[in-house]
């Protein structure tokens, strides 16, 4: 967390931490602007919250493994995690306690997951692409250029289809029940060696560029398509490695270059839009299971609610704090850090997805989409997923694509 007004030390976060608990205090914390919290006034919430939430009995007690995300972290990655435990608690009047353990303290986005699966957290978040590590359905959501928009993903995930297309063979397969997510394409963040070279603006003059990829087979091989040197690199190794010059750059979603404090080594943020960025949370379905109908119907309501929230709190996010703007808006972010945004234009994102996409280049996808397409009983995922975010215009904004229940 960052505060104002004085320096705080972490003993003192510590102190607060262990008189009122983490997840109190980082609800009181999620209340409080970026940056214009002191310690006295988070003393204060912290108490308050914790009276609030502990002046019943909990039915039920559930652990949520947060990775890398705290409360400062939340407010630029809007995965709504303080949010969605807010509302189930008071949803369900205590009933349900939610204890939300991040910083990397329980899980870190590699192995939530899996540790949800073995019974350690109930919730989790990490990005999809993680999670597929140890639950590869979720590459179905990684074919390039599936998506066109941030409202054509939205469009898919309130879908009736998205049940039977994602979230079934994710129960089923992985005992992975999805609740909320944000979405942000993925993009191009250029390291030092670009602070100098002009504005990239088409894909061709990034032939070559060795870029850090996630641990996404499809996005790599997207990727190297386009004609990038991708290169696996671990989220922890990057900074260094785009400081030293063993890489030019990095595909990640530019919320996350902000929020985990990148930007001091990207000079540039090319906004290729060429695959879903999704910091998502999902529940053990094991353990929704076993829950009496009206505490799943409480954590479903609270999923919406969420999601809603989500929604268009992330969109106001990408613009007005972190400036993913040409040029970036003054007082964002990336105007601070002088990191320039390269939005392409339509044309050359046309050109990058005629050399990667499924449907321009279908040979090199065959293999893992007949994979993919056996985990969902022979649907053919990609086309369909990919109609779905086809049928609204390309001009619908995100935040006006209607929230429905999806159950």
């Amino acid at each position: 967390m960052s505060y104002s007004d004085k320096d705080v030390s972490r003993r003192d976060i510590m102190k607060v931490f262990s008189k009122f608990g983490v997840t109190s205090t980082l609800l009181a914390a999620s209340g409080f602007t970026v940056g214009s919290l002191t310690l006295p006034a988070l003393a204060h919430a912290a108490e308050e919250t914790h009276k609030k939430r502990y002046s019943t009995k909990p039915k039920y007690q559930f652990r949520y493994g947060g990775a890398g995300y705290d409360a400062e972290r939340l407010k630029l990655v809007q995965v709504g995690s303080l949010d969605f435990v807010r509302d189930l608690e008071e949803r369900t009047n205590g009933a349900v306690r939610v204890e939300f353990i991040g910083n990397n303290q329980i899980c870190n986005e590699s192995d939530c997951v899996r540790k949800m699966q073995d019974g350690i957290i109930q919730f989790f978040t990490s990005s999809t692409q993680n999670a597929a590590g140890a639950a590869p359905y979720y590459n179905a959501l990684d074919f390039p250029y599936m998506f066109p928009t941030r409202a054509s993903f939205y469009n898919f995930l309130y879908h009736p289809k998205s049940e039977q297309l994602l979230r079934e063979p994710l129960r089923r397969m992985h005992k992975s029940m999805l609740l909320f997510t944000m979405f942000e394409h993925r993009g191009l963040m250029l390291g030092p060696k670009y602070k100098n070279r002009d504005l990239v603006t088409s894909i061709d003059q990034l032939k070559g560029a060795k870029i850090r990829v996630t641990g996404s087979h499809l996005i790599r091989l997207g990727l190297s398509l386009m004609g990038v040197n991708a290169v696996p690199l671990a989220w922890e190794e990057t900074m260094d490695g785009l400081n030293q010059g063993l890489i030019d750059g990095m595909e990640t979603w530019s919320t996350a270059v902000a929020a985990f404090n990148m930007t001091p080594v990207v000079a540039q943020a090319v906004e290729l839009r060429f695959s879903a960025g999704l910091e998502h949370c999902a529940m053990s379905t094991e353990v929704f299971d076993k829950l009496e109908p009206e505490y799943q119907q409480a954590i479903l309501e609270s999923a919406f609610f969420t999601q809603a929230r989500v929604q268009g709190g992330h969109e106001a996010t990408i613009y007005n704090a972190v400036g993913v703007t040409q040029p970036p808006l003054p007082g964002s972010i990336f105007d601070k850090a002088g990191v320039r945004v390269s939005l392409l234009s339509d044309a050359e994102i046309e050109k990058a997805e005629k050399m990667s996409a499924p449907n321009y280049v279908p040979k090199p996808w065959e293999q893992w989409r007949e994979r993919i397409n056996g985990w969902a009983k022979g649907q053919d995922v990609y086309d369909e997923i990919h109609e779905i975010a086809h049928e609204i215009p390309h001009d619908t904004l995100a935040q006006n694509v209607p929230a429905r229940r999806w159950w």
